[in-house]
C-alpha cells in the first residue's frame, strides 16, 4: 500500500466542506435557469439526441481511462499512472483538472516534492480553473514546499496570506501551514501564536486541532 501523503490526510479532512461549498457555487450561479433550462431541453430534445449520444459515449471513454490511471496508482505502477494522466490532462475534457492534481499527488508520493510544487502551483496560476480549485492547489503544493529545501519561503508566506482570513474556507489548513512556515523560518512567537490560536479555537476540525496542541508541547514555553 502507498505512504499515505501531507495532501493525502487533507484531502479527507476538507473533502465534505469542499463538496458542500462547491454545491452551493453552482446553484447560486445556474439554480435561476433550471425551469428555463427545462423548457429549452424539451423543445430542443429531437436535435439533443445525436449530441447526447456523442457526448455520453466521450464522457464514458474519458473516466474510463481516468479509472485506469486510477487504478495504476493503487497497483503501484506511478510512472505509467503519471503518463495517463498527462495524457488526459493535454485532451482536456471534464477530467483535466483531476489529472493535473492526480499528477502532482504522484509526484509527492514520489518523495519530488518539487515537482509536486511546481505542478500545485500551475494549477494554482490558471485562470481557467475556479477560484475554490485553485486555492486547494495552494494548500497542497504549501506542504510540498515545506520539504522543499530550496523552496521561496517568503513568496509561500503570500500566497497563504489570503486564504488564512476568517472568510476563507481553508483559514484553518492555511493557518497551519503558515505556524509550520514560522517555526521553520526560526520566527518561533509567530509559529506559537498560530498554533495557539488553533488549539483554541471550536470550530477548527479535530485533527488540526490536536496537531496544534502537539507543536505546541514541542515549541515549549
Amino acid at each position: 500500500m502507498a505512504e499515505k501523503t501531507e495532501d493525502d490526510i487533507l484531502f479527507r479532512e476538507i473533502d465534505e466542506e469542499l463538496r458542500q461549498d462547491a454545491f452551493q457555487r453552482l446553484w447560486k450561479a445556474y439554480g435561476k435557469y433550471v425551469f428555463t433550462g427545462a423548457v429549452v431541453l424539451v423543445l430542443g430534445v429531437a436535435g439533443f439526441k445525436g449530441w447526447q449520444s456523442y457526448d455520453i459515449s466521450a464522457r464514458e471513454a474519458l473516466g474510463a481511462r481516468f479509472q485506469s490511471a486510477a487504478d495504476l496508482v493503487t497497483a503501484g505502477n506511478t510512472d505509467e499512472a503519471l503518463k495517463t494522466f498527462s495524457e488526459i490532462a493535454n485532451d482536456g475534457g471534464g477530467y483535466q483538472m483531476l489529472a493535473r492534481f492526480n499528477q502532482a499527488r504522484i509526484y509527492a508520493r514520489q518523495g519530488d516534492s518539487a515537482g509536486a510544487a511546481a505542478a500545485y502551483r500551475a494549477l494554482a496560476g490558471d485562470g481557467a480553473i475556479d477560484s475554490l480549485y485553485r486555492d486547494v492547489a495552494v494548500i497542497l503544493g504549501a506542504y510540498q514546499e515545506l520539504n522543499d529545501p530550496g523552496a521561496d519561503l517568503p513568496g509561500l508566506a503570500k500566497r497563504l496570506e489570503a486564504l488564512r482570513a476568517e472568510t476563507s474556507p481553508w483559514r484553518y489548513s492555511a493557518r497551519e501551514i503558515s505556524g509550520l512556515l514560522a517555526r521553520r523560518s526560526g520566527n518561533r512567537a509567530q509559529a506559537k501564536e498560530l498554533f495557539q490560536g488553533l488549539a483554541n479555537d471550536p470550530r477548527a476540525p479535530q485533527g488540526v486541532r490536536a496537531r496544534a496542541q502537539e507543536m505546541l508541547s514541542i515549541i515549549g514555553k
